[in-house]
């Protein structure tokens, strides 16, 4: 059993060190917030969050620090910053000098330290027109997603009216269907497996599937919550030990019931935390691989 713990430990350590990248100071994923746009297709339009504190990470209001400005005469969008910068919230919210042309994409994402409270604010340059969201939003996950529909403003050639709707965007069905993907792909995966180790007897093959839908479910809701909350380098972080606390668990767990099943197979108990290493292992690895052909199911 020592041998077998000490050989998922080299295991996992050296998938650690395959599947990991250099992390420096400031590398790694970050908060992000992504508003998508309805109703403005054709529209010329620039988006900005307007934030409640006057600076975050590296982006700040005009003159909070020396030399801050981030764009001068002859830059592109020159005029449109100006436009921005002159644009006073009856909130007390703050232009940070970081917008987006959002005419062609219809969508808006600053992915590095967004605004935790902000309101969304839109700049229509030919009708020179500002329409700023009613509510004030917040970033809700780690990566939160927005909608708004402009479906009701009118905008004519010398004027833009009306407000916009703003809604959270966050696909919760697709986490679910990906979740229960994960379980049921690892199961049959763990459950192949078992049949190729000589582990057939219905009860064994009852243990097996009984014992992953515990420890994939557990594994797996906390892994979504990580993710959720903290970003894809936590989740490759918290991947790893908790597959490593799984195959801990399902060692000793199948070592009892595989065993206590067997009928008459003459297998020893040294067969059972084998076959939790190898099952635990290729699972781990075909999860990555999995998740390379269909991005976003892990």
């Amino acid at each position: 059993m020592k041998k077998v713990l000490s050989l998922a430990v080299i295991f996992f350590a050296i998938t650690s060190l395959l599947i990991s990248v250099p992390v420096f100071a400031d590398a790694g994923p970050k908060p992000s917030v992504v508003v998508g746009f309805k109703g403005l297709e054709g529209t010329r339009f620039y988006v900005t969050l307007l934030s409640e504190k006057d600076s975050t990470g590296p982006h700040s209001v005009l003159g909070k620090y020396q030399n801050n400005q981030k764009y001068h005469d002859g830059d592109e969008d020159y005029e449109i910053w100006k436009k921005f910068i002159s644009y006073q919230d009856e909130d007390g919210f703050y232009f940070l000098q970081y917008f987006q042309n959002c005419t062609d994409t219809l969508k808006f994402t600053w992915g590095y330290y967004p605004p935790l409270r902000f309101k969304i604010l839109l700049y229509f340059p030919d009708q020179d027109t500002f329409i700023a969201s009613n509510d004030i939003y917040e970033r809700y996950a780690f990566d939160s997603y927005y909608k708004v529909d402009a479906g009701n403003l009118e905008i004519s050639s010398g004027k833009v009216t009306g407000n916009i709707t703003v809604e959270k965007d966050y696909d919760y069905t697709w986490e679910l269907v990906s979740l229960f993907a994960r379980i049921i792909i690892t199961i049959s995966i763990e459950v192949l497996i078992a049949v190729l180790f000589g582990f057939k007897a219905r009860r064994q093959l009852y243990a097996v599937v009984a014992i992953n839908v515990v420890t994939q479910s557990v594994l797996n809701i906390l892994l979504n919550i990580i993710n959720y909350r903290q970003g894809s380098l936590m989740f490759v972080f918290n991947y790893i030990w908790l597959e490593f606390l799984v195959l801990i668990v399902e060692a000793v767990a199948f070592s009892i019931l595989l065993y206590k099943y067997r009928g008459e197979q003459k297998t020893g108990k040294w067969l059972a935390p084998v076959y939790a290493l190898a099952a635990n292992g290729i699972s781990f690895v075909a999860g990555f691989f999995i998740a390379y052909l269909i991005p976003g199911i892990f």
